[in-house]
């Protein structure tokens, strides 16, 4: 009876519980909606969520990406991008056949470019392409040899509404014997989909083929297979480009806009939505936003009320000086998830503020992007003034260098966009000697850290100052020799005499590059540091070969008759472990342009400034070396081999180029003569007159293959100190220096 009792009272107790969450429910629900009605009749400020053009911002992403006109759900999307690209699970373990690369070792990367048909319409953009492949190292004309093969037909432009498209792509690829359902293909493209919704639609399916595309969506990128590449015009140079405009230490960092856009406005369709609201954050003082509706051809059968005053207020701006004079550009979506606009503000030193929601930055594998942009959101594009308003001076000096870092070694030309595409899936193929995230975010940049030398960042000269590393305390001396040795008392033995002497010397190496066979060691005078004699194959460029026997980080190179003191030696090296990523010498010489032939000139007079430090007698680090032989193109070493001159020069622009810096001349006296040749030897090459009309060409020629003069003048000398001051000569350590 008791317990009867207990479960009455505990049912009567659940059914009092359930109708008071019932009615209370109720009562709550009413009394919010209350509050809501009576909130809503408030009048408030800014921002007004009944403005239509809010609304997209609080949307969800995928619906900012249609025309609500032609909408097409998540799911339709999936389903279209599933059917025209079957292998959207690719991965590089997957869907590329190594064995291509590896049979030949680290030399077997190699690309072969399938050749255009006759009728072939092929853009200017895709030329640019097809020659920064067929002009680099990676290039084969045997397509037995190739480990990647990129197709001969124009894919950049895939929308059907431009002229630059080409039909029937799908059913003449599938006709290569090579295609194997794209398995180890690159496919290049810029442009995809057409209107209105502009997807990522190519018009052919890519099967197995890795895809190096702009403005692609984060949703179909295939992590580690495909290459995310920048948006870049018609116009974009094919080698060098412009250097960015920032000054290094630009003090104050901030310009005088904080915030700026202008560009087009979308009055209909897919991008509308966040180029429409653009106009809220527009004050015309600290922040510039400007979207104008003239553009197209019937514009003004879509405007509306706003785009009058939007034209006017557009046209009082220019845009050049806007971009040279903001700290932050906004970079938002256009029809396509990327613009022209993100590589414009990169080279001013603007600081990028992406407003594209879903977009996979460009080389997005190796790119620390954080370090160099800001990332926001369309949907709240309200809250940008605030964000760029917080950041502090010394963040965005940081993310000012680092645009420039980034644009000068990847951006700034279509070669270093292709190279770096290549680069990137060249250490996916070879992941056990590819680069590190440091390597390709610091100075100078991936494309110059070839990762077959090694992967170890204290073993390039240019890192030892970041990890506090100080360069070693012995060197190698590598000399040239191109004369038969008939004679003791020959140039060379001094030289030989003299650089032994030195304390730092670590081993010497003589390049034999005569016609006549080596002599024996006995007929070399005995030194305190073991000597090798080896073969320089008659070739010119041999003396920048990484020669194994090359154990020290400095090398001292020097030809045969170079005249020097061990103590003029020893000065240079120590002066060299101060600048170990530069070259440190004696001789300099100078280059100029010359306006009335339109091209560079080659001086060797003594004058007050200097570009070049001659090989004859100057140390480098050894790394250059490396740089040199599997840098360089053939091409220019076959040059330089060919004419027997010029080498010094190329080792000058290409260590320029690397560290954008002049090399280092040091204290020497000048006592160097041309002395007379040797019965049975060769003359001397400066003796020849067109040695000088030689490096004359070789100096535009290497300026036309770097796309831009890497050279850098400087009137910095550096000597002993106490050089010939008023003092004792005993307190002096360099004193036979201050010989004249």
């Amino acid at each position: 009876m008791q317990a009867r009792k207990k479960y009455v009272l505990l049912g009567l107790c659940a059914s009092c519980w359930l109708l008071l969450f019932y009615w209370g429910g109720g009562v709550q629900l009413r009394l919010l909606r209350l509050l809501s009605r009576q909130r809503a009749e408030v009048v408030r400020p800014w921002p007004n969520w009944t403005d239509r053009a809010f609304l997209p911002r609080y949307a969800h992403l995928d619906e900012l990406q249609t025309d609500p006109g032609t909408a097409e759900s998540p799911r339709q999307r999936r389903q279209a991008w599933s059917a025209i690209y079957k292998d959207s699970r690719c991965r590089m373990e997957t869907c590329f056949d190594f064995s291509r690369c590896r049979r030949r070792g680290r030399e077997g990367f190699r690309v072969y470019i399938y050749p255009s048909e006759k009728n072939d319409r092929v853009s200017e953009s895709y030329r640019k392409i097809l020659t920064s492949i067929g002009e680099s190292r990676y290039f084969t004309s045997d397509p037995r040899e190739a480990c990647l093969f990129v197709l001969g037909i124009d894919t950049l432009d895939r929308d059907q509404l431009s002229g630059q498209f080409v039909p029937n792509v799908d059913e003449r690829i599938r006709g290569y014997p090579l295609w194997n359902d794209g398995r180890n293909h690159l496919i290049f493209n810029l442009y995809s989909g057409t209107w209105p919704n502009y997807t990522e639609d190519l018009g052919f399916n890519i099967g197995q083929a890795i895809l190096a595309k702009a403005s692609l969506n984060t949703e179909h990128f295939r992590p580690g297979f495909d290459v995310s590449i920048p948006l870049f015009s018609k116009d974009h140079p094919q080698k060098g480009g412009e250097r960015g405009w920032l000054v290094r230490n630009t003090v104050p960092p901030r310009r005088k806009y904080l915030l700026m856009f202008k560009g087009k406005r979308y009055l209909t369709g897919i991008g509308s939505d966040t180029r429409n609201a653009l106009h809220h954050i527009h004050n015309g003082k600290d922040i510039v936003s400007l979207t104008t509706c003239r553009h197209g051809k019937d514009w003004e059968k879509h405007k509306d009320a706003r785009c009058d005053h939007d034209n006017l207020e557009y046209e009082r701006f220019d845009y050049q000086e806007l971009l040279h004079n903001a700290t932050f550009c906004l970079v938002p979506r256009g029809r396509r998830l990327g613009s022209f606009r993100f590589l414009e503000s990169l080279q001013a030193a603007c600081i990028p503020v992406l407003l594209s929601n879903g977009w996979e930055l460009p080389f997005s594998d190796v790119i620390q992007w954080n370090q160099a942009v800001i990332e926001g959101d369309e949907r709240l594009l309200l809250q940008v003034p605030s964000t760029v308003r917080a950041i502090g001076n010394e963040r965005v000096l940081a993310l000012r260098q680092r645009t420039q870092m980034l644009w000068e070694a990847y951006f700034s030309s279509v070669d270093k966009i292709v190279l770096t595409t290549l680069e990137i899936i060249k250490d996916r193929v070879f992941s056990h000697i590819s680069r590190n995230k440091y390597m390709w975010n610091s100075l100078p940049g991936g494309l110059l850290v070839l990762p077959e030398y090694s992967t170890h960042l204290a073993h390039f000269p240019f890192y030892y100052l970041g990890l506090g590393v100080n360069p070693g305390q012995e060197f190698t001396a590598v000399i040239h020799a191109v004369s038969p040795l008939v004679s003791q008392s020959q140039p060379i033995m001094k030289l030989l005499q003299v650089v032994s002497k030195s304390k730092y010397c670590s081993q010497i190496i003589i390049l034999w590059n005569s016609e006549k066979p080596p002599p024996s060691r006995s007929k070399w005078p005995p030194m305190p540091v073991p000597l090798t004699v080896t073969d320089g194959r008659r070739k010119t460029t041999s003396r920048f070969l990484p020669h194994v026997a090359i154990e020290t980080e400095a090398v001292l190179s020097l030809d045969e008759d170079t005249v020097l003191l061990t103590s003029e030696v020893n000065f240079a090296f120590l002066v060299w472990r101060s600048f170990p990523e530069r070259i440190v010498g004696y001789p300099p010489r100078s280059h100029f342009w010359d306006p009335l032939k339109r091209a560079w000139g080659y001086t060797s007079k003594w004058t007050n400034d200097y570009s070049i430090v001659l090989t004859g007698a100057a140390f480098y680090h050894r790394y250059y070396h490396y740089l040199f032989t599997h840098y360089l193109p053939q091409s220019l070493r076959t040059l330089v081999d060919r004419t027997s001159n010029c080498e010094d020069i190329l080792m000058n622009f290409l260590v320029s180029a690397v560290t954008h810096l002049p090399p280092i001349k040091v204290a020497q006296r000048k006592q160097y003569k041309e002395l007379p040749s040797p019965q049975g030897t060769k003359t001397v090459p400066w003796a020849n007159p067109e040695h000088f009309n030689q490096r004359q060409e070789c100096i535009n020629t290497f300026a036309s293959w770097f796309g831009y003069m890497p050279l850098v003048h400087s009137q910095f000398r550096l000597d002993p100190v106490l050089f010939k001051d008023q003092v004792s000569v005993l307190r002096k350590k360099y004193k036979d220096l201050e010989r004249a």
